[in-house]
């Protein structure tokens, strides 16, 4: 097949794809046999001549002939991207703890291949755990073992369903994931558009698919199976303690999220090198989507495009970075919190996007040398700051307007933009919860982003608290083949530090399935 780049075409066009194809190549649409979109992006550059931009792979005959009249770097042969997996060879089962993107994936290719991994993952299928987290968000009562960030599909579940990396993918396992997607229930735009997204709605029933790929395949998943312990002897992984059970294992794979705090506790009494690693923290704060429709498309076109995304970044004048995170289109802003006591939000998007809101995270970098070097001194900075968000919300979500936030005054009202949440909130003033750093680092950012998105410090915008759980504030050091310091223990996914959000939390799990066959 022959690909082709740099393929425009304006909105107000007629013209199909393929009609241009057979135009740049000079040929008849006849005659291309097949055609596929391998990307597409919207370039909003000028707001009143926006134009998509496809890369595509065509079928058509003598195409080395064809090849050869065009010298050009946006036609070329379509490369092999086909995903290999290792050779197979005879191991012992492997043991997965921990069912989000990474344990998930790593399972599905492992249970393809024919070695019948078995999962034990602490929270509820998803079926039970839409209903314990819909009665969390109903009632505010909390089950620790299954929520937001526990429970099949992982914390992801979820979220926008955002798929995103910027991860260099030369063994081709992205484009295995996504295929894995779509096999199992998602959008077949996920494989070619820009910033695709699912949507925690479908994602719900591609994780049911998959896992009941994974058990034809001779795989097993135990759900409310908590790991309590790791029996090692002479630097080996010997067994594993599930819910009071001692379980024989020699190969286990750590695929244990960025939540399990509990977990790492108990790694942290085992003679296994852990370290503390850098993170981010700050708030989400919400947007009327048309206010970002109309900066991103203009007014000419915002009403017939889907919801817009932004990305933000920023270095304060202190050197801090501040950055939007995890932007959801259409979302709410859920309560993701794990631990009783304690307070934590997210973003979430079903597929369709369609509530009135934008939402996205505003976080401050933070490392080590704020919050301490030992491998649990984030998690203890992480749990205060959350401590602090419940407190601040009565146990409910705490909320503030900007222009509160800015004078330090607690709000007393919501005023032109609502407050879209799943989970009760009340008002309350985030200044009280972060240190002055953070505080000040957010207000800087923020007007900051109003010169790049006119509205964006708007007095009225929502801000919620506390996102905490970026990424994992804890990395597992692992060597050239996937091990941690003891034989046979494989860190794995964004809880170990490995990955950052669904994308490449999955790849990972593919990454480390391969290092275990090898």
């Amino acid at each position: 097949m022959i690909r082709i780049r740099q393929i425009k075409i304006n909105l107000d066009s007629k013209q199909d794809i393929k009609d241009k194809v057979s135009k740049l190549l000079h040929i008849n649409v006849d005659e291309i046999k097949n055609l596929k979109i391998n990307k597409k992006s919207l370039d909003a550059r000028k707001k009143d001549n926006l134009f998509y931009v496809y890369e595509v792979d065509i079928e058509v005959e003598n195409e080395k002939k064809l090849l050869r009249k065009y010298k050009s770097n946006d036609i070329f042969e379509t490369p092999n991207e086909e995903y290999l997996f290792p050779p197979k060879k005879e191991i012992d089962q492997p043991i997965i703890i921990g069912c989000g993107p990474a344990g998930l994936f790593c399972a599905y290719i492992l249970s393809e291949q024919g070695y019948n991994p078995i999962i034990y993952e602490r929270g509820e299928k998803v079926e039970d755990r839409v209903k314990t987290i819909e009665e969390f968000w109903n009632t505010n009562k909390l089950n620790i073992n299954s929520n937001i960030q526990f429970g099949e599909g992982g914390a992801g579940t979820f979220s926008d369903g955002k798929l995103n990396t910027l991860t260099k993918d030369k063994f081709n396992r992205q484009k295995k994931v996504f295929e894995i997607f779509i096999e199992n229930g998602a959008p077949e735009e996920i494989m070619y558009i820009n910033n695709p997204h699912i949507g925690t709605d479908i994602l719900r029933t591609v994780i049911i698919n998959m896992r009941n790929k994974i058990i034809s395949n001779g795989g097993k998943i135990n759900y409310n199976s908590k790991l309590e312990d790791i029996v090692i002897e002479n630097n080996e992984v010997q067994s594993i303690v599930v819910n009071g059970e001692t379980i024989p294992c020699k190969n286990l794979i750590l695929a244990i999220g960025h939540s399990a705090r509990d977990t790492f506790e108990m790694l942290s009494t085992k003679d296994l090198d852990m370290s503390a690693k850098p993170f981010a923290v700050g708030v989400r704060i919400e947007h009327p989507q048309k206010l970002i429709d109309i900066h991103q498309y203009g007014e000419k076109y915002y009403k017939h495009l889907p919801p817009a995304s932004y990305k933000l970044t920023y270095q304060t004048k202190q050197n801090r970075g501040v950055y939007s995170f995890c932007m959801c289109p259409g979302g709410y802003v859920v309560n993701a919190s794990s631990e009783e006591g304690l307070l934590a939000v997210n973003g979430m998007s079903n597929h369709a996007r369609d509530t009135e809101n934008a939402n996205s995270a505003l976080v401050v970098t933070i490392s080590p040398d704020d919050f301490g070097n030992n491998p649990l001194d984030g998690i203890k900075f992480q749990r205060e700051l959350e401590r602090k968000a419940y407190i601040e919300g009565n146990s409910l979500i705490p909320v503030q307007l900007y222009k509160d936030y800015k004078s330090n005054e607690k709000s007393t009202s919501i005023n032109s933009i609502n407050v879209i949440t799943k989970g009760s909130y009340s008002l309350g003033n985030l200044n009280n919860i972060f240190p002055s750093y953070i505080n000040e680092s957010l207000k800087e950012a923020i007007e900051y982003f109003n010169t790049k998105i006119e509205g964006y410090s708007n007095p009225d915008a929502i801000l919620l608290g506390v996102e905490s759980r970026t990424s994992s504030p804890v990395r597992i050091p692992r060597d050239e083949n996937g091990l941690s310091k003891i034989k046979g223990l494989y860190p794995c996914g964004e809880g170990c530090g490995y990955a950052g959000g669904i994308t490449t939390a999955a790849i990972d799990g593919l990454k480390t399935a391969e290092n275990l066959i090898k």
